[in-house]
């Protein structure tokens, strides 16, 4: 499933991905726009879905960054390589690079003529940037809750870890995360998340995150103590 396969309105078409299934050879393809981002794991709910055992559930999150694409891991159990080299942080694309997850492989480039985005819109499979509207979830995508999504009901949320007594909005059971651990305050239809003081702290896209906050985008990666989400907005 593309994020949004609305009318097509000639978006900015900026880059492609192509894998090809190691099982039947046949090749899938998928075109961003500028601001997209494409979640890719084994779970239907990602925006490329790899029905392939050695890819996690949720395995990798593309997202559009200050000019560039950039790959980031969800703490999959097999890892994502660009070019060959195994990638701990977000890494920026450019056109020819090769994305290996374990076993499949994804090709990214920069290269789409006027015909190729039409099949694209044609067959669903044109991603495109998502709209703030307020309403988000977190995807968890690493941790004891791996799988779970966890949509942003309130206007603030506290995170923190399951205990008999928690009364936080979101319980992470996961004995490195804090109680409480970090907030989250919806503003002006952008969230907003704050670390709460906490003992392993609070990440975004392998950044800290103070008690002064940090503005949330679509594809955020965060990590609390051992548990990573994915940000989903829009």
């Amino acid at each position: 499933m593309s994020s949004s396969v609305a009318a097509y309105e000639h978006p900015v078409i900026l880059a492609r991905i192509v894998w090809q299934d190691p099982n039947t050879g046949r090749s899938h393809e998928f075109v961003l726009t500028e601001g997209a981002t494409a979640s890719i794991g084994r779970l239907e709910t990602n925006d490329i879905c790899i029905k392939e055992q050695h890819v996690s559930r949720q395995h990798a999150v593309i997202n559009y960054r200050d000019g560039v694409f950039l790959i980031t891991d969800l703490g999959s159990a097999n890892g994502v390589y660009v070019n060959g080299m195994r990638i701990t942080e977000p890494f920026p694309l450019v056109a020819g690079d090769e994305v290996r997850l374990y076993v499949p492989v994804l090709y990214f480039s920069a290269i789409i003529d006027e015909g190729e985005q039409r099949e694209a819109v044609r067959r669903g499979t044109l991603i495109t940037a998502t709209t703030s509207t307020g309403k988000g979830k977190l995807v968890i995508t690493n941790g004891p809750q791996e799988g779970h999504s966890i949509p942003l009901l309130l206007n603030a949320v506290t995170v923190g870890r399951a205990t008999s007594k928690a009364d936080w909005e979101i319980c992470l059971q996961d004995p490195s995360v804090s109680r409480p651990h970090a907030r989250l305050e919806l503003v002006k239809n952008t969230w907003v998340i704050y670390d709460l003081g906490s003992a392993n702290g609070t990440l975004v896209n392998n950044t800290p995150v103070t008690e002064k906050g940090r503005a949330l985008r679509d594809g955020d990666v965060i990590t609390f103590g051992q548990t990573v989400a994915l940000f989903r907005g829009g």
